[in-house]
């Protein structure tokens, strides 16, 4: 007879992972209440500033960057994603932008797996706990990964909601990192092509990543729907 899968892992190893997840949540989120309060990210002009200002640490300083705004969400990734390609280009800026954020994911898988669905309602709205189904079933991998691969959607909402399921935490953080890449990859190219004013290229790519945001936004129902079919 086969065992049941468990929800809460309790190796020695895993636990030494929440352990540096949590210490790396408590430091974003401090952050994050600096930033709000500062208002040193509000524009994509502020970031630049900001990121440079570290020097030959800007990259690390830009991967802490993006995994805070998957946990604490003070600043649209887009925003991120957009300067990552200003800053590093459109290759370097894509590979910095997905590890912070597979970093900020996995932390935001680990908050939720520890403390269950009383946290999860405490940090977000109640309409997002409607996103649970869609990773409920057999093809839960499957749903996480268009939900990242989409623009619009609130995938990083959604890595809280995915981390109360049951599904492997390991497995959900390399489905966001994959479903993120196209997606990164096309804001920091529209980035790279503003650092090089090259406004016209840079402006139709945004155009389309809007216009995508824009209708998963409207249709987001739909879309959570369709997922759970």
């Amino acid at each position: 007879m086969p065992r049941p899968r468990r929800l809460f892992r309790t190796h020695d190893t895993k636990r030494s992972a929440l352990v540096a997840a949590l210490a790396l949540a408590a430091t974003g989120l401090l952050l994050a209440f600096l930033v709000t309060r500062v208002d040193v990210l509000a524009t994509p002009a502020a970031v630049e500033r900001f990121v440079r200002g570290f020097g030959v640490l800007a990259p690390l300083a830009f991967v802490l960057l993006q995994a805070v705004q998957v946990v604490a969400a003070p600043i649209p990734g887009q925003v991120l994603a957009f300067v990552a390609g200003y800053l590093f280009g459109p290759v370097w800026g894509t590979v910095y932008g997905v590890t912070g954020a597979t970093i900020g994911s996995y932390v935001a898988f680990s908050l939720a797996r520890r403390f269950g669905r009383p946290y999860v309602e405490r940090v977000l709205h109640d309409d997002a706990l409607g996103w649970l189904d869609a990773f409920s079933h057999d093809h839960g991998l499957l749903a996480l990964f268009c939900v990242f691969l989409i623009p619009g959607l609130p995938d990083d909402v959604v890595c809280f909601v995915a981390g109360l399921t049951d599904l492997d935490v390991k497995k959900m953080t390399a489905v966001a990192a994959l479903g993120r890449t196209p997606g990164f990859f096309a804001a920091a190219y529209a980035g790279s092509n503003a650092a090089h004013g090259r406004y016209d290229t840079a402006l139709v790519v945004l155009a389309a990543l809007a216009a995508v945001a824009l209708g998963a936004w409207i249709y987001r129902e739909r879309i959570r729907d369709a997922l759970t079919a």
